[in-house]
């Protein structure tokens, strides 16, 4: 049975504010340490009101200094808003403060609009650098070479392990050829799935940092005690998909009772297909959903986002996962 992960981008539900939000985080965090997730990822984004993990490192160490044991990283940083240097040196700080527990996966969408981006004081091309700026990562964060003039303090020698996160097959590709660990976003972006996998296992070559290929699939999971409250609890997420279309980004819904009022079937198609890959309901119907999901992937790890607005529900979800989880790992080490 692979493991199980969490993926927080401390959502800002409506009336709330980014320091609620983020206090959720660290909460979500600690129960997720305590149920036996493996890791725990935030991801970049700018300009959103509903996400307040925009500063991502500095996230990384409000978790990782409220907790133990768990991994913390980035799901991921988008290394085109960034130079590699400073993204060296801001990894290499939290792995001196919390060794063997950094985790950098690194994607080459900027995370915002257009606008946005100019604001970042970035080159909307500098994405046509992310192989290059990826093995610019490597190097700084590798051993000291000899007369390597410029170096990430901390950072050089820390080693920490680099992860391609994609949604197509170019990260596949990437990814396969440089040997890293790849995840794919198939909680937001499911269509290319099954091919990136089979592109990524396919051409994988070793590297020093893995023998083998390594994939963690991204999934939405709402679990709840009955079918009912979780496609509840859902229609937040639809809402927030359907207002991506509408260009209205905001904060975190509450739940409807009646989504089909709140979109038209347009809509409803684009969210859906988007939504394609999510597990909603009982514990019941969320262990036979992902059951098949992983015989059919054959995913390594799950990364689990969860768009809930309450957080009690939120952590609730997770908790009924996490159960389904070890009663799943039991009966597949006596089989």
């Amino acid at each position: 049975m692979p493991p199980f992960s969490v993926l927080d981008l401390a959502p800002v539900p409506q009336g709330a504010t980014p320091a609620d939000a983020l206090r959720n985080t660290l909460d979500l965090a600690q129960h997720a340490e305590q149920w036996g997730y493996n890791r725990y990822w935030l991801a970049e984004h700018h300009n959103m009101v509903g996400i307040a993990s925009a500063a991502t490192s500095i996230v990384i160490c409000h978790v990782a200094g409220g907790t133990r044991t768990i991994r913390v990283g980035a799901g991921g940083i988008m290394l085109p808003n960034h130079a590699p240097m400073i993204v060296a040196e801001q990894f290499g700080t939290l792995e001196a403060l919390f060794p063997g527990r950094i985790d950098l996966g690194v994607g080459r969408a900027p995370g915002t609009d257009q606008l946005t981006l100019r604001a970042l004081r970035r080159d909307p091309s500098s994405a046509d650098n992310f192989p290059q700026d990826v093995l610019e990562l490597q190097a700084l964060l590798g051993p000291l070479q000899p007369g390597q003039a410029i170096q990430a303090v901390p950072g050089t020698n820390s080693n920490v392990p680099i992860w391609i996160l994609g949604s197509s097959l170019f990260g596949a590709q990437l990814a396969a050829m440089l040997g890293l660990p790849y995840a794919f976003a198939s909680h937001f972006a499911p269509n290319a799935l099954m091919q990136a996998l089979q592109v990524y296992r396919e051409r994988f070559q070793p590297s020093k940092q893995l023998d083998r290929p390594y994939a963690m699939v991204g999934v939405n999971v709402i679990a709840a005690d009955t079918d009912e409250e979780a496609r509840f609890l859902f229609t937040s997420a639809q809402q927030q998909f359907t207002n991506l279309f509408r260009g209205t980004r905001g904060q975190l819904q509450p739940p409807i009772d009646d989504i089909e009022s709140y979109w038209t079937p347009a809509e409803r198609a684009q969210a859906s297909n988007m939504l394609s890959r999510s597990f909603v309901g009982s514990p019941e119907t969320i262990r036979r959903g992902l059951e098949n999901f992983i015989a059919e992937t054959e995913a390594d790890e799950l990364m689990v986002a969860s768009a809930i607005f309450d957080h009690a529900k939120r952590l609730r979800s997770y908790e009924i996962l996490a159960d389904m989880h070890k009663a799943m790992s039991r009966e597949s080490a006596l089989a």
